[in-house]
């Protein structure tokens, strides 16, 4: 069985040998067997879980390389009436663990009713979307650039 112990963030890579199409929560393993779109067989047995973000690439144990493409899904787009309030809408949606995708337009966020109804009377303007999901990691995410994650103080010694 080919194996797929490591990830190369978006642009650190060329040449991919196939894709793989997954939603978010699909995106988020560290031990799983997979197929490629093109129906590549492999195991992700990666050290820790991570988020595999759109453009990533897996790098299988024989050196070819699957470029991570986002699937799209059913979100809801958020926007707000100026940039405070669209802060503000983003605040009520942390308070309530909601994953979040943050832009300066916007916020793409997993369709939910109940979140919906709460966006709405807050005076939201929501829209249903079919998007690629790819929500902020969090204040305790790991990054899967070690460097990056030195940088931020993320690194233990034991």
């Amino acid at each position: 069985m080919i194996v797929a112990e490591s990830v190369r963030r978006k642009g650190d890579w060329d040449g991919a040998a196939d894709t793989i199409t997954l939603d978010e929560q699909a995106r988020h393993r560290r031990r799983m067997a997979m197929v490629s779109d093109g129906g590549i067989a492999f195991l992700l047995d990666l050290p820790e879980a991570l988020l595999l973000r759109e453009g990533d690439g897996i790098l299988l144990d024989d050196g070819r390389i699957v470029e991570v493409r986002a699937k799209p899904e059913p979100l809801y787009a958020v926007s707000g009436r100026d940039a405070g309030h669209l802060l503000s809408l983003a605040w009520h949606l942390g308070n309530r663990h909601q994953a979040a995708q943050v832009s300066a337009d916007g916020l793409l966020i997993r369709q939910d009713p109940v979140i919906r109804d709460m966006l709405l009377g807050l005076g939201a303007r929501v829209e249903e979307v079919e998007a690629a999901f790819d929500p902020e990691g969090g204040a305790y995410a790991h990054s899967h650039d070690q460097d990056a994650a030195q940088a931020h103080g993320v690194a233990h010694e034991h």
